[in-house]
């Protein structure tokens, strides 16, 4: 049961050829049977087995929808009422959030079962899945690897089959880098596509959660159930949801295709390249036309991006004060006493550095400097995305620069970790959507190919996506071990 497809699933509950009891038992036994992945901080058995009695009975009466009863899991950044909330952080250890998640509430309301809350780095502060207060993740293709980050943990229980989906946020490549490092398939939407109510912020201006799965069909299934507006996020984009799944088979010849030479030159391995290249040849077979197009200032992303995301974080981890909820120090002396070790206490290395770095950008004299002019080198990004996507349908590239590299190997060398998102935080800073889909292995281990479109072009994306997976099968290859 734990290799087939959301459709496939839906099928046999309809059918009566198990139960989503059944079902969510198989993938809580999983869960278990690899608990050394590190994937989960919180499995939630009881109350993944009481929703999939509620399912059950909703399949039975007819009124289901084709998530109701398929077990899936949350990133632990996502609130869910009752359940630990914790962002990966010794912060948020104690944290039980009062309140659902818009994408959580969405996600319930479609009778999906939810498995636990998955591991991630520190409030989303990383590209490995090893800042997390609770440990590192291991990528299950190489366990010695990581599986990328901030979403790892998500992307590890999907390639291991220990969920049938999972839902990941992406601030600078957090849903991208984990799904190309673990072979399987993620969608970063446009910014503002789905709410971000619920879903604690790391850089409000950046941050949007998206679907991980195995491939483009269930991202587009769970795509269909997270997106659409919210009343309750000032963020949020009033306008309407098209069907994600209508336009899955729509022919792409003629489809043409954008290669930045910025993405193809010193810095990407030669392995990697050698199977993007590949991948692209692909579409060049089903009719699609491929052109070069120049995007100057994508040279510029990282360093604006480490201006603005750790600014933004600097005010957003303001709140975690240890006063009101969170970790609070012991005994302590004074107001200044309880601010200062509540949070040097709390808070791992990675979060304070960006908070450091994102208070000197912001503070008295550096403003300017820094912060205002990292956001007119944001809008020249924006117009040369604006500019390339004029001339084509949808750009191509790679994902990372590299396979996944070993646990504790760029941890201790924080400007050689950021440099893993190269390809994309740049889509970040431009608001775009853009996806990882499978493309193959270099070196053993999952490469991933992406695809950026325009403003509100999922439903593209996703059929592009689709199209390759029709022809490919790489989506389908199981970590050895999690068969």
């Amino acid at each position: 049961m734990h290799n087939k497809s959301i459709k496939e699933l839906a099928v046999g509950l309809r059918s009566g050829e198990f139960s989503s009891m059944e079902l969510t038992q198989t993938f809580l036994n999983r869960i278990k049977q690899h608990q050394s992945l590190n994937c989960f901080i919180s499995v939630t058995e009881d109350l993944a087995l009481q929703a999939a009695q509620r399912a059950d009975v909703k399949i039975a009466k007819g009124d289901a929808s084709l998530l109701t009863g398929i077990p899936i899991a949350q990133k632990d950044i996502f609130c869910t009422q009752g359940v630990k909330t914790s962002c990966g952080s010794k912060m948020l250890d104690n944290f039980i959030s009062p309140y659902n998640a818009t994408v959580v509430e969405k996600l319930n309301s479609a009778g999906a079962v939810m498995l636990g809350k998955l591991n991630m780095d520190e409030f989303a502060m990383g590209s490995s899945n090893e800042t997390s207060y609770y440990g590192a993740v291991k990528n299950p293709w190489h366990t010695d690897s990581v599986p990328g980050g901030s979403s790892g943990g998500s992307a590890a229980a999907v390639a291991a089959r220990l969920s049938v989906c999972a839902t990941g946020t992406d601030t600078g490549g957090s849903i991208r880098q984990p799904a190309a490092h673990c072979g399987i398939t993620g969608l970063k939407p446009t910014y503002g596509r789905v709410s971000r109510y619920g879903m604690i912020a790391y850089a409000s201006s950046l941050d949007q959660g998206g679907p991980m799965a195995r491939s483009a069909e269930d991202a587009a299934i769970l795509m269909q159930a997270m997106a659409g507006f919210d009343h309750k996020d000032s963020t949020s984009v009033d306008m309407p949801v098209p069907d994600y799944q209508v336009g899955l088979a729509n022919e792409i010849k003629g489809l043409t295709i954008g290669l930045p030479k910025e993405f193809f030159g010193d810095g990407l391995s030669n392995n990697v390249a050698t199977v993007i290249e590949k991948a692209i040849q692909v579409y060049r077979d089903m009719g699609a036309i491929v052109k070069e197009v120049s995007m100057p200032n994508l040279k510029l992303a990282i360093p604006a991006y480490y201006v603005i995301a750790p600014a933004e974080c600097s005010a957003n981890l303001s709140r975690f004060d240890g006063v009101r909820f969170g970790y609070r120090c012991a005994y302590p002396q004074d107001l200044t006493d309880l601010y200062t070790r509540s949070r040097g206490e709390a808070f791992g290395k990675e979060v304070k550095r960006r908070i450091l770095m994102g208070t000197y950008a912001l503070s008295a004299g550096y403003y300017d400097a820094y912060y205002i002019k990292a956001q007119k080198i944001r809008r020249l990004i924006s117009e040369d995305f604006k500019k390339a996507l004029a001339e084509v349908d949808v750009i191509m590239g790679p994902v990372t620069p590299s396979t996944a590299f070993g646990i504790g190997e760029k941890i201790g060398n924080p400007i050689e970790m950021y440099l893993s998102d190269i390809y994309t935080i740049a889509i970040n800073l431009a608001g775009l959507p853009a996806m990882s889909i499978p493309a193959g292995f270099a070196e053993g281990k999952p490469v991933g190919l992406q695809v950026i479109g325009n403003y509100f072009t999922e439903d593209r994306l996703l059929n592009i996506a689709h199209k390759y997976q029709q022809v490919t099968d790489w989506h389908q290859r199981s970590p050895k071990g999690f068969e």
